[in-house]
């Protein structure tokens, strides 16, 4: 498995972000959505616009048959915040000989920092594969499952996957690259554009997206 800087990285947190005022759209009737995380504000089915017409991309390169699926877009800040101080918090009680950086650290392999979190900027999509039905396909472990949860096989790149569960993130993965999003290698699902991590993976000079108020 490849080397994996995490969002954590100081790298990432030093980029500056370069606001680009891109509006925050529901992609409800554009895309096809799945509503397990939806809100009652609908936030979760926004993202920037920019990003949105990226994933329109995408869809029109995958085979016959194949349908993205939306899960999770945009996050508002306490979210966010709760998210990252819940798992925090479960590290804690499994791992108790793990400082605070060290905790810090591990939570972000599945959570981001509420200062450089891409969801919360409209930045981000937790996404996965579908048939033209809405029946999901199999991505090896559940959207959202944790390491501990899947003994690592969420890491996009994870040794011992199925054949089957194998070539659905490679569709997905040639798709979205070719939208010009990058993944974050501890979440399969999880594909962002014009945020930080973006920056830092792609050689950006700065972020095109911070956070956002729906």
């Amino acid at each position: 498995m490849r080397d994996i800087v995490l969002i954590s990285d100081p790298r990432v947190s030093s980029i500056p972000v370069e606001e680009s005022g891109e509006r925050l759209i529901d992609v409800r009737g554009r895309l096809r959505t799945d509503d397990r995380l939806a809100d009652p504000e609908g936030a979760f089915a926004h993202l920037r616009e920019g990003l949105l017409g990226r994933l329109e991309g995408a869809q029109t390169q995958l085979p016959p048959g194949y349908r993205l699926l939306v899960v999770e877009g945009y996050r508002p800040l306490a979210t966010q915040r709760q998210i990252f101080e819940k798992y925090s918090a479960e590290l804690r009680a499994t791992f108790p000989e793990m400082s605070p950086a060290e905790i810090r650290v591990a939570a972000s392999r599945y959570v981001s920092p509420v200062e450089v979190a891409p969801h919360t900027a409209g930045a981000a999509v937790d996404l996965t594969l579908c048939t033209e039905d809405g029946a999901e396909l199999d991505m090896g472990t559940p959207l959202n499952a944790t390491p501990e949860q899947s003994e690592g096989a969420c890491y996009t790149d994870a040794p011992g996957l199925s054949p089957e569960a194998r070539h659905h993130r490679k569709l997905l993965g040639v798709a979205l690259e070719s939208a010009g999003l990058v993944n974050y290698p501890t979440e399969w699902w999880h594909w962002s554009y014009g945020d930080r991590y973006w920056a830092m993976t792609t050689g950006a000079a700065s972020a095109l997206y911070g956070p956002r108020l729906l």
